[in-house]
Formats: structure tokens, sequence, C-alpha cells
């Protein structure tokens, strides 16, 4: 095609974005800029989420395929029933629960729930990938993607799927070998699945795996009197929670630029002309426990209010590629009683001849979730956005905060949790719940949730039993309860469920406030500098005693006092073994809460606890301890003397990553596991990293994803921001035409489902 051809379409196109009716072919616009970035325009929300499946499969199709195959329960059939997911459960019993949680049934009624807008962009969104998927077949398949056997095109109810699966991951997800492995006492050859202790592992990692830290700053204290915030969510640097950056365009209807979880064609944190928003992970609780009494004569039915009722049972069926290439079906009955599915954990929730646990999670009823952001993507200010929230209750498990440009800062504790108050469980609760898990009494239908008609969905709080508060100074949250989102105003008398104010702050939380305390203006800088100065905050608390410990310790451990005294208290690339050494002794500490100098105060809960009582002589002999063990398991590990923390942390690239562990108050929060010789494999943590604050001209906007757009190892887009994120080297987020058409690596194509062939226009 010419060049004049090329202008041509491309001015036919952009007529044909208010033009085109409703029910012409999908198409979009696709810009590319930096790092890959892709900037997609289209006419309509079909076309907008055609772009949006094809420039993600452009960059992640094996990525998308796997999650697609997991949350289909289709693992087994192609990789045998002893293979491994992503997050390393069995395929067997995590087939059997998507199996049981993505029933066609309860698919079909989510799809069907969805506005037309949403279930046209799940429709193009399917479109989109599926041309991307075959055309790549054609130019030959990811390495990723392995013989590619068991890749297939996608539809609308397959995105649902994934939906759903993100909605379970606050509640029903973490009991993926609980519910797969239930079985009644009178079946012993049932036996539960292995991989209980794993499982409780995931659990225990899920805030630290996908917490957060989130900061908006209104009029009083931004540099400029207007909105400025902070987005540094933590999440999985890989699978189906792991964010892809891109920009949203229906022009005069929509433009949004920020992240998305795989598979979902909207905005989940970002910004528009008007404001800018993000989440963190909450602490309220979505989901309850039920203790059920069974029935003397039967352990397959429960009494409930004194009558015999029978469990439901539900067959789930997989198909098992057996070690001789066949496939074969293995059945389990899942049983359910009027609560929830019944799941049993060894050890933890037993099912015996007197007792079964049901669990109830709610974010199972919420078919709004799409709709929510949705909406949120095109809020034209705070109150929208704080309306669309309150009204329809889609956040599943997350805080929202907030700014606009006129300098409001806005914390909402908004999600959806049981409606079950204090006094519902001073009246229900079974004093032999375990940890933090909520068990209520199943005998009684008085122990069913509450339910508010002002409430999007029964047996849920109504937004206004909720936290909210919005100020012109700050608002904050690292993954804290609600009452400390800004100290001047705390937000106290809730339900347990929702928040609670009598537990210590996280160590990144106490960071933030101290950052955030005065007066003073703050700017963008500032807000990068709590991320990229790497400070490890627990060190400020604790290192002066671990120093004055050591000018009495024995020359057994001289080796971790002098890393120690060598340390710069960061967690950088530079940061000696010391960082190593101390990690491992708070560690060890953490068992023994006694071993601070001043104890938790609920009514200072900025300053405390803090210090190290090493005058006493417990406490010395527990740090001895632990610094010899930390000698042995460095030595062990095979970690250098002399290495820095940019040798020892690296990207699966790598690239070595700065942060470290958010439990010694690192705000740029990396969790990492070993792997290979004095490694550690980067996981997850600070993932889309965007700051936003706004000017006369609108959003100025800089930010990274920090492991990169691609997670194809092939893509010249797999690692370039993940090195930009070790260098600390945010750069500007395009979002005007101007700055798009100037960037150095803009290029574009026009797709339409008419025209299978990409017109590329640069």
């Amino acid at each position: 095609m010419s060049c004049a051809g090329l202008a041509a379409a491309l001015v036919a196109f952009s007529i044909g974005v208010a033009a085109q009716p409703a029910t012409a072919d999908a198409s979009a616009q696709i810009r590319r800029t930096s790092y890959g970035v892709p900037h997609i325009v289209a006419k309509d929300e079909r076309g907008l989420g055609y772009g949006i499946g094809y420039a993600y499969a452009q960059d992640n199709l094996c990525l998308l395929a796997d999650e697609v195959l997991t949350v289909s329960g289709e693992r087994s059939r192609y990789f045998g029933a002893k293979g491994k997911t992503l997050e390393q459960r069995d395929n067997l019993a995590s087939d059997l629960f998507f199996t049981w949680l993505n029933s066609p049934a309860a698919v079909s009624a989510f799809l069907q729930a969805q506005p037309a807008p949403v279930q046209a962009l799940l429709a193009g969104y399917a479109s989109g990938y599926n041309r991307a998927l075959a055309e790549r077949r054609s130019q030959g398949l990811p390495a990723e993607c392995g013989n590619g056997e068991w890749l297939r095109p996608i539809n609308s109810e397959d995105l649902i799927k994934l939906t759903r699966r993100l909605l379970a991951e606050g509640g029903i997800g973490q009991f993926v070998e609980a519910l797969a492995g239930a079985q009644p006492p009178t079946q012993a050859s049932q036996q539960a699945p292995a991989g209980f202790a794993m499982a409780l592992a995931r659990q225990q990692r899920f805030a630290t795996e996908r917490g957060s830290n989130a900061v908006a700053v209104g009029a009083q204290r931004s540099a400029n009197g207007r909105g400025l915030l902070l987005a540094n969510p933590h999440f999985p640097w890989m699978g189906g929670m792991r964010f892809y950056q891109m920009q949203l365009t229906i022009p005069g209807q929509l433009n949004v630029m920020g992240a998305a979880l795989p598979g979902l064609p909207v905005i989940n944190i970002g910004f528009n002309q008007q404001l800018a928003w993000t989440h963190t992970v909450d602490t309220s609780k979505h989901f309850t426990l039920y203790r059920l009494q069974l029935d003397p004569q039967d352990p397959t039915r429960y009494l409930l209010d004194g009558k015999s009722l029978p469990l439901a049972r539900q067959t789930v069926s997989v198909a098992v590629k057996a070690e001789d290439g066949n496939l074969r079906q293995v059945q389990r009955q899942v049983y359910s009683s009027q609560f929830g599915p019944v799941v049993q954990w060894p050890g933890r929730l037993d099912w015996d001849a007197h007792t079964a646990y049901s669990l109830r999670d709610a974010n199972l009823e919420n078919t709004r979730v799409l709709q929510q952001w949705y909406q949120i993507n095109h809020a034209d200010s705070l109150a929208a956005l704080q309306r669309s929230i309150e009204q329809l209750q889609g956040i599943p498990w997350v805080n929202t905060l907030a700014v606009d440009q006129g300098g409001q800062a806005l914390y909402l504790n908004q999600s959806v949790v049981p409606y079950v108050d204090q006094q519902l469980l001073g009246a229900c609760s079974n004093p032999q719940a375990q940890g933090r898990m909520v068990v209520l009494d199943g005998s009684r239908s008085a122990c069913q949730w509450k339910i508010d008609a002002q409430a999007a969905q029964p047996g849920i709080f109504p937004a206004r039993l909720l936290p909210s508060l919005k100020r012109e100074d700050f608002v904050q949250n690292s993954n804290d309860p609600a009452w400390m989102a800004n100290p001047a105003q705390p937000l106290t008398g809730y339900s347990p469920l929702v928040s609670r104010h009598d537990q210590p702050l996280s160590m990144r939380g106490r960071f933030a406030l101290q950052r955030l305390q005065g007066k003073a203006r703050l700017s963008v800088d500032d807000l990068q500098r709590m991320v990229t100065d790497d400070e490890v905050y627990l060190a400020s608390l604790v290192l002066p005693d671990l120093l004055q410990w050591c000018q009495g310790a024995g020359v057994d451990v001289q080796a971790v006092c002098n890393s120690l005294a060598a340390w710069n208290g960061k967690a950088d690339l530079d940061s000696g073994i010391g960082l190593v050494h101390f990690q491992n002794l708070l560690s060890a500490l953490a068992e023994h809460p006694q071993s601070w100098r001043v104890a938790f105060d609920p009514a200072d809960p900025q300053h405390t606890p803090r210090g190290l009582a090493v005058e006493q002589a417990a406490v010395r002999k527990r740090v001895h301890q632990a610094a010899l063990a930390s000698l042995k398991q460095v030595s062990d590990s095979g970690v250098a003397g002399e290495v820095r923390w940019g040798q020892v942390q690296l990207a699966s690239d790598g690239t070595p990553v700065p942060g470290g562990p958010q439990a010694l108050g690192v705000y740029n929060a990396i969790h990492s596991v070993p792997h290979g010789q004095g490694k550690r494999l980067v996981v997850s943590g600070t993932s889309y990293l965007q700051l936003v604050s706004f000017t006369d001209k609108g959003p100025e906007a800089r930010g990274l994803l920090a492991f990169s757009q691609s997670s194809e190892a092939a893509s010249a887009h797999a690692s370039d921001q993940t090195k930009a994120f070790a260098a600390k080297q945010l750069a500007v987020i395009p979002f005007t035409e101007a700055q798009i058409k100037a960037d150095p690596a803009y290029r574009e194509v026009l797709i339409s489902e008419r025209d299978q062939g990409a017109v590329d226009l640069k």
C-alpha cells in the first residue's frame, strides 16, 4: 500500500470511529510506544476488546492459553494428574476444583448477568486473541507453548472462567485441595490429596504475594495543590495475576491508561483525564466457614434447627491422561450444605462422624466485578467513582484509593464482605475457630449472614456500614485494616470481619506514615523515593540494638556482626550480606514477640512495637542462636561473604532486582524464593508502578511494569522494563496524542475481523 493509501486508511478509520454502526465488524487501531505498550483505539466496545485480545496475545499468548487450560479444569487431560500448576498444585486437585467452580451453568449465568457493553468487550477480546493465535501458529509458536497441542481458540465463557478464578482468590480459591479431597469418613479408601502443607503455605503467603502500597495526596499536601497518586501493587510476576500495561480509547466516550490482569478487558489500576486510582489487598474477610453438626446416623446428613437434611452431591468428572497416553475419567463427589461446599483439611477442618465444615464465599455471587471496573474506567469525577463502587459493590477483595484533579483524596474499604456484625459473631461464632478463619454455627439458620435491602447482593454488608474516608491531605494503605488510612481521622467501630483496630500495623504501613508525617508539600519525586530508596524500615527500629548486642557477642558470630555493621540498611542492589543475616535474625525473632523492648500499644500504633530487648539474657540467647543458624543457612545456600544483594535476587532472565521482604518494612516489597546455588528468584512484588499528578493540562504520569510486558523470553519486551526497574529509571507514561505520537518507538497497525490481514501503518 502506498503512503497516500495508508494515510487514507487512517483517516477513514478515524472518521469511522464515530460513524460506523455498532453492528459492524470489530476493528481497532493499535499504537505501540516504548517498551511495547499498546494504546488501543476503537469505535465501540467490541472493537476495543478485539484490539486488547490481539495485543495481549502478541505478548502473552502461551500465558493466557495456559491459564484458560487451568480454569477450564483440563490440565490433567494434557499433562497428567500428577503434573503441577504454576502454583505447584497437583493438576488433578486443580482440575476437580475448577470443574466444580466453573460449571457450565455458573459460567452461563455469570455471562448473562453482564451488561451489553461488557459482553461486547468479552466477545471482542476472544475474537482478537483467536486471530493472534492463528497468526502465531502460522509463524511458529513461542517456546513457552511447548508442542502446542493444548492450545485452542477461546470464547467469552473462557474469559468468564478467568474472572471467576480472580473472584475466588480471596476465598474458596485458597481451599482447592480441601474441596477436591473432601470425602465422608465412611469412604476410608478416598484419601484426601497430598499437598496440604503446600496449600497452607500458599494461604499464608496470599497477602505477601498480592499485597500493595498506595498513597493518595490531596490539595493540602501536594506540591501543586492538585491530586497526586502512588500505585505500587505487589502482585505475582508470572501466571494469571500478572499485570499488562495498556491504554484504552473510544473517542468521545473513554480514554483510560493503566494495567489489567490477564483476560480482563478493563483497566484495573490506572488513570483517566479526571482521576487516578489504585487498589491494595484488604484485610476484610470474604468468606466464613460453617461448622456442621452431623446426623449421628449418617455423616452425609447435617442437622439444621433440629432437622436432618441431606448434603447435596455433585459429581465432578475430569479427563486424565494416563501413562500409556489414553484418557480415563476420574470422578469425585462434591458435597454441599445450604451454606456452601464441604471442605476437609486434615488436622484443621476434619470431617468425622460428628462434624464437617462448609465454606460460604461472598464473591461467588459477585457477578458485578467486570461492570465495576468498566464504570471506574468511565468515571469522570471522584464522586462518580465513589458512587459506582458504593452502589454496585463489585470490588472483590481490595481497598480503593483515588485522587482527582481538584485535589480530593479518597480511601474506600468497600469490598464484598459477609454481613456478620459483632452481634451475630457473638451469638454464632465457634470457640474452636482456628487461626484467622471465622467459623459460625451451622446448626442454626439464625446464623445465616444478615440481609440488608440496600446491599447489592443478599448477605453482604451495605456500603453505608463499610469504611470510607475523603480528605484533602492524604490517605494511604499498605494492606493494613482501615483504621490508620489517616491517623488524624481513625476509622473504627466496624465489624471484625470488615476492619480491626487492635492489631499492630504492618512495617510498610508504619514506614509510609513516617514518610507522610508533618505538613511539608509532597512531590512526585517524594512518593517515588518511598519505593526506590529501598529502605529497610525495621532496621531503624532494631539495628542499633543488634549492634549493641554485637559488642558482647562471641567470635563464633563475629562474621554476622561485621556484616551488620557494614550494611547500608537498605535492600538495594549494592546491599551486602548484612541484609541476608538481618532478614534471618528478624525472621527467627518474629516467633518471639516478647523480644520487643516496647510491646504493641493500640494507643500508639505508629511507634509500637519497637526496640530489641538485648538487655535481657533470654533475648541475647535467642539472637545468638539465630545468628549461628543464619551463618549455617548462608553457608549451606552457597552465598559468598562479599556478595551484593543484586547478585543474589534475580528476575527469571538474570536481571538483578532491588527490594526485599515486606516483613522487614521494605516498601519496595519483593518476594523471592531460593533458586539454585546462592540465588533467589523473584516470584512476586512491585509490579505495575504508577505515579500520577494532575496539572492544568491534565494528568502527568510516570512508571513502569517491573517484569515487562511480555512473558515470552524471545520477545524484545521480555525484560526491557525489568532492567529499567533495576536501574530505578521510571519512564514517562504516554497518554496524550502528542505524547504517543512523539514516542521514539511509535508504530501502529489497523486490524479488523473483516480483513484478517493487519495493515502496518509505520
